[in-house]
Order: structure tokens, then sequence, then C-alpha cells
């Protein structure tokens, strides 16, 4: 879903759950929360949505975001999932999100395909960053889509459009049917961004990621969201020809690595800022245990991809099982995210 830009990124993945038809009410704003009115749904290809949501208060502005940030949705049952924006950075007025009917989600895609319509409110959070453009160098920007990975590409070249740069897009998917915001990627070609599609059905099979990334140069910076096979292929083409700027953005965890050690016995974790203390086995995530607690946290998607509930480490060690924080920023311990990483050693200070 955002969150730690660096030369290579991890990051989030974008789903949805609930169920039922019921009515979503408008809810006071906490952690950064806000009410939104729903104000178009709309159809963009087959099984993909385009939603529009507004300010439910009038004169009260959303938070600023930037280029390839994402927003949580919380949704009836108490269940939190994360989308990218994909409409222009700067845009105040409204967030602009799409959505695929996933036939592998948790239910959610198909609710808000089959239930969310113009005119109601949904609490949503404030933006989250965990696929940030570099705007800071004028390097050339490279980009590969897989399917609805395309959204928060699509704001990172408007964002580029606003600075007055080129870039490259790749965008792959099954079908020309099935390849969301295709006629918006194309209107961008009239703006300075050159487009290379690939359909399946029309080429005969996937693509080679090889053949279409190396004739780019190594100081290049190389983007890519997508399904998880998309995201291993790219990542081990970029190794193979050297390319050393490499961001990508993941729907679902990376399966974690098998621990060195078993994790064995209990920490005791203190919550610094909630004055409370605890024992917690260590082969479990500490998040439902902070819930239960009454501890005020902000979490999502419960795999370790969003970064919604990344807590700092004052003290102790964590086994990192998220993919969100790069190998240094984990041997680092400076921050873990609960929801799926362990407490390693025998005693943790958290800033919660």
């Amino acid at each position: 879903m955002t969150p730690h830009p660096v030369a290579q990124n991890h990051t989030t993945e974008l789903l949805i759950s609930s169920d039922q038809r019921l009515p979503i009410s408008p809810v006071a704003p906490q952690s950064g929360r806000r009410t939104a009115l729903v104000k178009a749904v709309n159809t963009v290809c087959s099984g993909v949505v385009s939603i529009e949501l507004c300010p439910a208060a009038e004169g009260e502005p959303f938070p600023a975001f930037e280029a390839g940030a994402h927003i949580d949705l919380h949704l009836q049952g108490g269940m939190v999932r994360s989308y990218s924006l994909h409409n222009a950075p700067g845009e105040s007025n409204r967030y602009v999100i799409g959505v695929l009917n996933d036939s592998a989600s948790r239910g959610g895609s198909r609710w808000i395909h089959e239930h969310l319509r113009a005119g109601d409110h949904i609490p949503i959070s404030s933006p989250r960053n965990l696929f940030a453009l570099n705007e800071q160098q004028p390097a050339h920007s490279v980009f590969v889509a897989g399917g609805i990975g395309v959204t928060p590409i699509l704001s990172m070249l408007r964002r580029l459009v606003q600075l007055g740069r080129g870039a490259h897009v790749i965008l792959c998917a099954r079908s020309r049917g099935g390849a969301p915001f295709l006629d918006e990627l194309t209107q961008l070609t009239n703006q300075g961004i050159t487009l290379h599609t690939h359909f399946d059905d029309e080429a005969g099979g996937p693509p080679s990621l090889r053949s279409l990334l190396m004739e780019h140069q190594q100081h290049d910076h190389f983007y890519c969201c997508g399904p998880s096979p998309m995201l291993t292929n790219f990542e081990s083409t970029c190794a193979e020809l050297g390319f050393a700027n490499v961001h990508v953005e993941r729907f679902k965890a990376d399966q974690p690595a098998s621990p060195k050690m078993a994790l064995t016995g209990s920490c005791i974790v203190e919550l610094r800022k909630s004055g409370v203390t605890m024992e917690i086995p260590k082969n479990k995530p500490a998040l439902q245990a902070f819930l239960d607690a009454g501890v005020d946290i902000e979490f999502s998607c419960e795999e370790g991809v969003c970064g919604a509930c990344e807590t700092r480490i004052l003290e102790g060690e964590a086994e990192h099982r998220d993919s969100v924080l790069s190998g240094a920023q984990k041997a680092a311990q400076k921050s873990m995210m609960v929801c799926v990483s362990r407490c390693r050693s025998d005693r943790m200070v958290l800033d919660l």
C-alpha cells in the first residue's frame, strides 16, 4: 500500500475486504482518519472501477500527497485495506483510486464493486508513501506496470509532467481490454511520456523484461508495480543488468525467510508513551496484544506490506518479517512492523 525511499524499495500490498452492504456513517477524525464522500464510481475496463473521493466536510481539503502514495479505506467489520492514488499530486479537492475485482482477494474488492456507490460516506486515512518518486535528480525514469499496478505509476507520470520531465512506461496486461487506464496513459504520450504496451494474448505469451529494459542506462531509475511473479522477474532482471536504482511496490507480502533459529520464550515489552508493560511470546507478532491492551495504534494490511503499523524501536531487537524495510533498515533495528515481526530480544522498549 507507504514509508522509506531507498535505493531498493520493497513496499506495499494494495488490497481490500468486507461483507454485506451496510450504511457507512461518517466518523470523527482520529489518528489521521477522516470521512470521504464517494463522488463517482466509474468502470475503467473489465473488472476495474475508478473511485473518486471528495472531502465530506465543505471547506476542509484533503491532506496533500506525493506521487506513489496510497490511502487506507476503513470498511465494514473493522477491515482496513490500502489503495494507490492515481490522480495528480497537488489535487487537495479529491483522491482517486482504482479497484480491481480480484478473485484472489479477501472479499473487499468484491464488496466495493457490488455495493459502494456515489453518495456513500467512507472513512479513509491520510496518505502514506512507500513508493516514492525520485524528484531530486534529473535521472530518466522507467516504469513497468502490471495490470492494476499502473495506478501509482499514473500519479508519478502526472508529477513528472508537472516537472517538465519525460519517462518511459512499459504496460503489461493479459489483454488490451483488461488493461486499466490505457486511454489515460496514451494521453500522456502527448506530454513527453513514451509508452510500450505488451498484451499476452496478442504477443503469444508474457513479456521479456530483459529485452525491454536492456536498452536503458544504469543510472536511470526503474520502478515496478504489479503481481508477485512480475516483481520477482523485474528485480532479478535489474540485478543482472546492473541497475542500482530499483523501486518496487508489492500487492502481497514476500514469503518470509525461515528464521536462523526458532524463537522461544517470551519478551517483556514496554510501551513508553502508553505506560504499558506486557509479556509477549516471541513466536507471535505483537499487534494483537497491543490492541487487547487498548493501545491506540494504526494498522491496515496485517501482512507487513503497507507500513501503517511501523513502530520505532527504542531498545531491543526485532525479528523482521515485513516487506517494507530494506535489508539495511532491518539491520539498523530502528523500527519494526508489529503486525508481522517478532521480538528477538528478551526485552524491548517501543515508542508507543
